[in-house]
């Protein structure tokens, strides 16, 4: 599987990426007072971006809540953390209805397993 560009993102895929995205905004506008990202918050993006274009489950994404594979960084996974933490709760009054597709749809959607990968001699 190659990796994805972010304007290949379809389905899914796309509208996970318009979600972290907006929590995004809404944490740096919250927390830095910036109108546009920040630096810090611009490079969590990037990287949040390039994460999802080689999640191994494409389209079958669950929830990183629901994940098995933990594809972040530690220091990235704990920064993500507090963006989810402050952002979470004002994406109801900022992004109604991403907020309504992740916490009513996207939660009940099964964890796929993933492919175990042949052993090459």
């Amino acid at each position: 599987m190659h990796a994805l560009h972010p304007n290949e993102f379809t389905g899914r895929l796309a509208r996970e990426r318009k979600l972290v995205q907006a929590m995004i905004a809404v944490y740096c506008r919250d927390a830095h007072g910036s109108r546009v990202l920040c630096t810090s918050c611009a490079e969590l993006a990037a990287y949040a971006d390039q994460r999802l274009a080689r999640c191994p489950f494409g389209a079958e994404k669950p929830t990183c809540a629901k994940c098995t594979v933990h594809c972040y960084r530690g220091d990235m996974r704990e920064r993500v953390r507090q963006v989810m933490r402050r952002s979470g709760p004002k994406m109801l009054l900022h992004h109604p209805w991403l907020a309504f597709l992740h916490e009513v749809v996207d939660v009940r959607r099964p964890t796929p397993e993933l492919a175990k990968k042949r052993a090459t001699n």
